[in-house]
């Protein structure tokens, strides 16, 4: 199973947010009920490292728990794999409650580390990624990133 970035948000949506070890989990439960086959160990973190950097997955660290939470993002279009909306089930996870307004703002500080390396790096296709980034963020989080994206287009221009 070689799941996308919205795969990856569909399955920890259904549980409000997962730890990686659950995520692959998760997955290879899926994969297992599809065909029978396993997850491509490689591929599935690639695909995680792609998801974070897209912000189609975010980081949720917890105060109460030393492993971060991967929680769908503000560019996702998360969708269940085929197989995989049974897995809540299989796994007995109970589903998360976040702190939508402590996320938000993790995900803000995340953002600006991003624009920094960008704007420092030259990554113009990045700049460009970003600024769209910016918008989604706004809108899925009670954040103001007009500051940022100022400086998106400063460093586009």
């Amino acid at each position: 199973m070689n799941a996308t970035a919205d795969e990856l948000a569909g399955v920890v949506d259904l549980f409000g947010g997962l730890t990686r070890a659950e995520l692959e989990r998760a997955l290879s439960e899926a994969a297992y009920r599809a065909d029978g086959r396993s997850v491509d160990d490689a591929a599935l973190s690639a695909a995680i490292t792609d998801a974070l950097d897209s912000f189609a997955l975010v980081r949720y660290e917890r105060s109460d728990d030393p492993s971060p939470l991967l929680v769908a993002g503000p560019t996702a279009f998360p969708s269940v794999p085929d197989h995989a909306e049974d897995v809540p089930h299989i796994l007995g996870i109970d589903r998360r409650d976040l702190d939508r307004k402590a996320l938000g703002e993790s995900t803000s500080e995340r953002f600006v580390e991003a624009v920094d390396d960008a704007i420092e790096r030259g990554d113009q296709d990045r700049l460009e990624e970003l600024i769209d980034v910016s918008y989604d963020l706004e809108a899925w989080a009670p954040v103001d990133l007009a500051t940022e994206r100022n400086r998106l287009t400063e460093a586009l221009d």
